[in-house]
């Protein structure tokens, strides 16, 4: 659970920049840097060594001058040389300029000093007898051969001490007139040669592999940043800007996690009068407008003791800490200020307010019943007192019991013959042809009336009831299965409690077997919060259901925050985009987000759906991002199957 001080820096506050992945990829010269600090001390001592033992060999037939007070000098520059590459840095602070500066300069020293060493060993090489004539030569051809490995990572400085002492040195032999020294010298330049080229390639290698790495690090950060994004839009709304109600319930819950020792506050539920008209007169763009625009006044009025999210269409949740007394002010101020007019465009229009306020602890301990009881409230002030703040109390508590008459029909419910299922279909984007429908359920009860879906599930789990509706629409929907063509397929839609039931599972599995129906084009949806309790058993029970033919879909992708990792970690074979991005079509941002995720989903090979489609822009829009399947309201709303298919023959007559 997030703790109240990681929900009051939520991401809603501010869109989510690109992240730091790791430590950031060095440039090429930084690395070729910080790997010759280590190698290129090594080689200055192999300098300094091979320099004082050829002065000891010829301390006594060189001048005094000659075999020990240059190679003094000459091994005083080297220890000096060792000095600085060994002097502690910050490497993290090395930038690519000073690299590459640092890189000239020793290539240069590198020429510099194969210039005195060489020319100091060819004077010495004219004192002495033919030992003292071989360890010149063992000199030149070891030092060589050292500095080539220690200037790996540098081969231009390699390449340079190779041509310069070599060069020099097989000049030098073949001046001398001598066979001996003639084939000595070619020799040890041809393994220089063949060292040289093993050394090249080595560090063709070293660029491809700094290269690869650089190219995986900014696919990575690219990858985190729309992780990220996804985490942003998980807490907020796309549309106002203001916290989502995921984030209003994690907030909730936080300050319920504190038990006693917090200081008292009300939640508050507060929805739109007169907001459909004004949607059904003048379009859903102009209603999004409207939207944005009180949005933006509530946003203003929020701060770190009052929370104002986006429940979901024209509905607001309102946490404020304090008295009750102080909620109701809150809650009275901020409808005068939604009821204020709005223009928009070349008309002006105005709502107005109504809301419920439910008091903790007075109203409840518990998240869930908090927010019945101010919705209760909201309920009963857009009955009684519409454009007015209503609190929660004991009168309406009592009102509140009539649920259990749904806890009662329900219980005595005859779902198999109450119990109806309609089918939205989903269709290819270009073509408009159906590839197959969503099974919906729909409960109408012969005491109470419809039943939204959204109720009847949430009280069979209230009543433990939810394996018994979960099977009962799985028979209607076997039952209507015969009815498709043999080309589209049938999605049905499991509840968490259902996948973290395997006894739920194994009934589904059993009425597969049993109706002998093609499972291949029977598709089961879930939405992450199926995964949250027990994600293994989750796993487990997709991977039966699909091992029975069936395809897993992940329903409302783009809104947890999981996302990313969870179409590795799962047998997921299609992913269905949630509707909170189809009002994300008329921007750029939006469009360019849409289009990240579709080539993630198409890099994984997983199938894409995009839901919520309700507008002609919106549909090219998401074909135009290269969606090949699609499914909202502007294409067909949930109807009868039989219904559902009469229309698609009459426009396919037609």
């Amino acid at each position: 659970m997030a703790s109240q001080a990681e929900l009051s820096a939520a991401p809603f506050m501010a869109a989510v920049g690109p992240p730091d992945v790791g430590s950031a990829r060095r440039p090429l010269p930084v690395e070729q840097f910080l790997r010759l600090r280590r190698q290129l001390p090594p080689m200055y001592f192999i300098l300094t060594m091979n320099a004082a033992a050829l002065a000891y060999t010829h301390h006594i037939a060189a001048p005094a001058w000659l075999s020990i007070n240059v190679p003094m000098v000459l091994i005083i520059a080297c220890a000096m040389r060792t000095l600085q590459w060994m002097r502690p840095i910050d490497e993290a602070c090395v930038t690519e300029r000073q690299a590459q500066r640092v890189l000239r300069r020793t290539e240069i020293m590198a020429a510099a000093m194969s210039v005195l060493f060489v020319s100091w060993a060819l004077l010495l090489d004219q004192y002495g007898d033919g030992d003292e004539h071989g360890h010149v030569t063992v000199f030149v051809a070891i030092t060589v051969m050292g500095c080539i490995f220690c200037l790996s990572y540098l081969p231009r400085a390699a390449h340079l001490v190779s041509f310069v002492v070599l060069g020099v040195f097989l000049t030098y032999c073949l001046a001398c007139g001598t066979v001996t020294m003639a084939s000595m010298a070619l020799n040890i330049l041809l393994v220089s040669v063949v060292v040289l080229k093993v050394l090249r390639d080595s560090y063709g290698s070293f660029t491809a592999l700094e290269d690869s790495q650089a190219a995986l690090h900014h696919e990575r950060a690219q990858a985190q940043h729309l992780a990220e994004e996804n985490a942003r839009l998980a807490h907020s709304d796309p549309l106002t800007g203001l916290p989502n109600r995921r984030y209003f319930f994690a907030r909730l819950d936080a300050l319920l996690a504190r038990g006693g020792r917090g200081a008292p506050f009300a939640i508050g539920v507060i929805d739109l009068d007169r907001f459909k008209p004004i949607n059904d007169i003048h379009g859903h763009a102009q209603g999004d407008r409207l939207l944005q625009v009180i949005g933006e006044r509530l946003r203003a009025a929020s701060g770190p003791d009052a929370v104002i999210a986006r429940l979901g269409g024209d509905e607001f949740g309102l946490i404020i800490e304090g008295s009750m007394e102080a909620a109701e002010a809150m809650g009275a101020w901020l409808c005068e200020r939604v009821q204020q007019p709005v223009p928009l465009g070349d008309i002006v229009v105005s709502v107005g307010c109504s809301g419920g306020l439910a008091a903790w602890p007075e109203a409840g301990t518990r998240a869930h019943d908090l927010f019945d009881r101010a919705d209760f409230a909201l309920y009963h002030a857009k009955k009684a007192r519409r454009g007015g703040i209503v609190r929660f109390s004991c009168e309406l508590e009592r009102i509140i019991r009539s649920e259990q008459a749904l806890e009662a029909a329900l219980q005595s419910a005859d779902l198999g013959r109450e119990l109806a299922m309609a089918y939205q279909p989903i269709v290819r984007t270009r073509s408009m042809a159906t590839v197959g429908v969503e099974a919906l359920a729909r409960w109408e009860s012969p005491t109470i009336g419809a039943v939204p879906a959204e109720q009847l599930f949430a009280t069979a789990e209230r009543l433990g009831m939810a394996r018994t509706v979960t099977l009962a629409a799985f028979e209607r929907v076997l039952a209507d299965f015969t009815q498709l063509p043999p080309e589209q397929r049938l999605s049905f839609n499991l509840a968490p409690t259902d996948i973290a039931d395997p006894g739920t599972v194994a009934a589904l599995i059993e009425r597969i077997a049993r109706s002998g129906i093609e499972a291949q084009r029977l598709v089961f949806e879930i939405t992450e919060t199926s995964l949250i309790g027990d994600f293994a058993g989750a796993r487990t029970a997709l991977e039966q259901l699909r091992t029975c033919g069936a395809k897993i879909a992940l329903d409302d992708f783009g809104t947890g925050y999981s996302s990313l990792s969870t179409l590795h970690m799962l047998p997921i074979d299609i992913i269905k985009i949630d509707r909170s991005f189809a009002v994300r079509l008329d921007d750029g941002e939006g469009r360019r987000l849409v289009r990240a995720i579709f080539n993630l989903t198409r890099s994984l090979r997983l199938e894409c759906v995009f839901e919520g489609i309700e507008t002609e822009m919106q549909l090219m829009e998401a074909t135009l991002a290269g969606f090949h399947y699609a499914q909202g309201y502007f294409i067909e709303r949930p109807v009868a199957l039989d219904t559902l298919l009469e229309r698609r023959a009459s426009r396919n007559a037609a």
